[in-house]
């Protein structure tokens, strides 16, 4: 087996990094409100909705102060005969940030919403309304679904950029009016500092906005929250929140690069060495910046499943909170792989309960692809495959197991959807192709990043078969969103036919790779 060196994506900053205050924002921009404040309170961090389903849905607010969270719904957008959801308090302890969940909501329609900061002290004072809009799922086959998807966002040190115009990507996505985006992880770069500006290869310069808490890695939990506000500076992000539902899941950079539990830091950046200590206070964060249904269940997980009507089920995975460490991962038996059991038994337990013609599996890391984790100086496997083409070994045996039950228990329609390694592609896996045989062919997309350093493909393992039916990447590491290659992809489902229709698009929304799935079949 030879090895592609891999220049390290997932912490690399190129170019020289130029001290420059001109586009640093104020610290009352970028810290934890402050109490001496006049007037009413105010939500400027925008509004967002996540986890919608056919009669659901949660919706997400911050204050500059402490408030009293209050939620209107209307089928209009003149808010007649309003519905009223008081919400939580908000205060220091969720840094201002809460979270309503709407019921009883009608399906398949166009919800308006509006959130209003009451003072607590006095809830006729109230700040000016922040409006929304979300489509709740559909009961109803026919009407189809569309959903987009990518991921890593204000990585490698590329932050917003208001020469640039921010993160345009938003506008391309909204611009499909898609019915929820789903961020398949690394919504943060927690780990990589925001300078002012960058130096590019062809002399010019990049400029970020930045602010105090993404001047260093993210240790304490004030650090790791402002790297969650940060993102929310973005006028385009803060548009798309506010008209498009979302899905979160997380990977590393939410915490730190390739982290797995327990392991102990020797990046000297860091003067917290723990990673399950970073890793509390970043979920805490997390919970705190995200409406996700499951965060506020007594085991605060992230894996879950999203029930978008007849049509499709999403299985949100996380491959990060039960992980074993990261090794060669040529081990012959894993228990715990890359799931953990209790995760991998959950996984198999829906996927058999589900009626949904489609069943997507967001999965925050790629199964084929090596993606290699050399943070401490030896050869360790961060993903799935360690480019082993034999026989399933390490974390392979894990995802071996699922396939295997997917086969044996003829659960139709999945398809894997990915992001992570910050270009996109598609790789179909077959059977006939593969050491491991005991499967059904199946696709898995590739998409992202939404604004990151892009880096050349990834060496294929040939474990499961796969095979490269499309790629664009750059030829080299760390390439800057000025550069290009900067991806999302769009799933279009038709009501009618059931047919389920991928295409990767860049940035600008332009077609690259079209492919169309034909429902019933078992894998796909």
């Amino acid at each position: 087996m030879s090895h592609r060196p891999f220049p390290g994506r997932r912490s690399v900053l190129r170019g020289s990094l130029a001290a420059s205050a001109a586009l640093t924002l104020p610290t009352a921009l970028g810290s934890a409100p402050a109490f001496a404040l006049s007037g009413r309170p105010k939500a400027g961090w925008g509004v967002q909705t996540g986890d919608v389903t056919c009669d659901s849905g949660l919706v997400w607010v911050r204050s500059d102060r402490p408030a009293r969270m209050i939620v209107e719904t209307s089928a209009t957008e003149s808010f007649r005969n309003p519905r009223r959801w008081h919400g939580p308090l908000l205060g220091a302890d969720t840094d201002f940030t809460g979270t309503t969940r709407l019921r009883g909501l009608p399906s398949g329609e166009q919800i308006h919403y509006r959130v209003r900061l009451a003072d607590p002290d006095d809830p006729r004072r109230t700040g000016e309304p922040v409006t929304g809009t979300f489509r709740t799922a559909s009961a109803r086959r026919r009407d189809g679904v569309r959903f987009v998807w990518s991921g890593d966002l204000a990585g490698q040190g590329w932050g917003i950029n208001p020469d640039f115009g921010g993160y345009t990507i938003y506008n391309a996505m909204a611009a499909l009016d898609p019915d929820f985006f789903l961020c398949s992880g690394d919504n943060v770069y927690a780990d990589g500092p925001i300078a002012a500006s960058v130096a590019l290869p062809d002399g010019s310069t990049w400029r970020n906005i930045t602010t105090e808490e993404k001047s260093k890695v993210a240790e304490t939990l004030t650090e790791f929250r402002g790297n969650f506000r940060y993102n929310l500076l973005d006028d385009n992000l803060k548009r798309f929140n506010a008209q498009v539902p979302s899905i979160i899941q997380w990977d590393d950079h939410e915490v730190t690069n390739n982290w797995y539990p327990g392991e102990i830091l020797g990046d000297s950046r860091y003067t917290e060495k723990s990673v399950d200590v970073l890793a509390a206070r970043a979920r805490q964060a997390f919970s705190e910046y995200f409406p996700i249904s499951t965060l506020r269940r007594p085991d605060g997980r992230v894996y879950r499943v999203v029930n978008h009507g007849p049509l499709l089920d999403v299985f949100v995975l996380d491959m990060r909170t039960y992980r074993n460490a990261n090794s060669a991962d040529d081990q012959t038996t894993d228990a715990q792989g890359i799931l953990g059991a209790e995760q991998l038994n959950w996984l198999k337990r829906e996927l058999s309960r589900s009626r949904a013609v489609w069943k997507v599996i967001a999965s925050d890391m790629p199964l084929g692809l090596v993606v290699p984790d050399t943070g401490d100086g030896k050869p360790n496997i961060e993903a799935v495959a360690q480019g082993d083409p034999g026989a399933p070994l390490g974390r392979e045996l894990q995802i071996a197991e699922l396939l295997r039950f997917v086969k044996h228990r003829r659960i139709t329609g999945t398809v894997w959807l990915t992001a992570d390694v910050h270009y996109t592609s598609a790789q179909h896996y077959q059977p006939s192709r593969a050491a491991f045989t005991d499967f059904e062919p199946f696709w898995e997309f590739v998409s992202g990043p939404l604004n990151a350093g892009a880096f050349p493909a990834n060496t294929l393992d040939h474990t499961f078969g796969p095979e490269r039916v499309f790629v664009k990447a750059p030829t080299t590491a760390n390439v800057s969103p000025a550069g290009g290659y900067q991806f999302f992809g769009e799933v279009d489902i038709d009501g009618h036919s059931g047919e389920l229709t991928v295409r990767l698009r860049e940035q600008d929304g332009t077609v690259l790779f079209t492919q169309v799935l034909q429902p019933g079949r078992v894998g796909q």
